[in-house]
């Protein structure tokens, strides 16, 4: 394949991984022990598919694209949406320059968890610092509502395990949800990579 070809073809792979990624950003569930502005949704594993396929740099596109296109459909006032492409930009960054180094199936998978970890660890000093004083300040949401729809589904969370209600809530909730969320997209990618390699790769 010439080189023209072959980046003709990259993008069309990751255009159709962006658009995939922008419709499964509206297929969102609710989790019964998780606050109901809180929700589950598999929008990185496309994004995750294309870091494999292309390279982390796409990846980290592929992310911010679909954000971009979800902007004009958000009501967060694109907190929600540069929260979603940070942490989903430092899942498929991670677990791509990990699987670049070193093409197999296994490496693939370590990385991809190692992705997964550390967008759950970031996801703890970005919502702390900047998205839920966002929230508080631009969308005028109330920290004591916030922090009541936590304690309604574990009642004295936000006493432990520290002073700070907010950071309790974010603790317990917030990363491992996080954690969960891109562990399940690394199950999918997993399976669906290789049935799916005829058309991401020619």
């Amino acid at each position: 394949m010439s080189k023209t070809n072959k980046k003709t073809h990259r993008l069309a792979v990751a255009a159709m991984l962006t658009a995939v990624a922008f419709g499964l950003q509206f297929v969102e569930t609710a989790i019964p022990i998780m606050p109901g502005f809180v929700k589950l949704d598999i929008s990185d594993l496309p994004a995750l598919l294309g870091t494999f396929a292309l390279g982390p740099v796409w990846g980290v596109a592929i992310q911010l694209a679909k954000n971009l296109l979800h902007l004009p459909f958000g009501s967060s006032a694109g907190v929600g949406e540069l929260c979603n492409f940070l942490l989903g930009g430092v899942f498929v960054l991670v677990a791509g320059l990990l699987y670049r180094r070193r093409k197999t199936r296994w490496t693939a998978l370590i990385g991809s968890i190692l992705g997964a970890v550390a967008m759950a660890l970031a996801s703890l000093p970005l919502n702390y610092y900047f998205v839920y004083p966002a929230y508080i300040k631009i969308l005028h949401f109330p920290l004591p509502a916030i922090i009541g729809a936590y304690q309604a589904i574990l009642g004295s969370i936000a006493e432990i395990p520290t002073k700070d209600a907010l950071l309790n809530c974010l603790l317990v909730f917030n990363v491992p949800f996080t954690l969960a969320k891109g562990l399940i997209d690394v199950l999918i990618c997993f399976f669906i990579y290789k049935p799916l390699s005829p058309l991401l790769h020619k």
